[in-house]
């Protein structure tokens, strides 16, 4: 049998986490970089998670809930702005929207 413990968890919450660090910093699609947030946020819930069941408590489940509930209304924040940018500048790279003026 497999024995699956914390480090397996943190391993791979970490390799997710650097996953959506990296998108953050390389793309420059702005759908993308708000796809790798929400990723990095989904690695701090599993290691929350993995705390909690390690150690046979219900604080790190009730902590990843609360940042799920967070993470909706981020999504929809976010998405409100990057379709308002997108309707404004034409675009959504990055790159190419460099300020918010005009």
């Amino acid at each position: 049998m497999l024995d699956v413990g914390l480090d397996h968890f943190l391993f791979l919450s970490a390799i997710l986490f650097i996953i959506g660090m990296m998108g953050v910093l390389i793309r420059r699609n702005l759908i993308v970089i708000f796809m790798c947030v929400e990723l990095m946020t989904n690695a701090v819930n599993l290691s929350l998670v993995a705390f909690a069941w390690n150690l046979n408590s219900i604080d790190g489940q009730a902590f990843a809930l609360f940042i799920i509930a967070v993470a909706a209304a981020e999504a929809v924040v976010g998405l409100a702005i990057i379709i308002a940018l997108s309707r404004r500048a034409h675009t959504i790279n990055v790159d190419e929207v460099r300020t918010l003026r005009n």
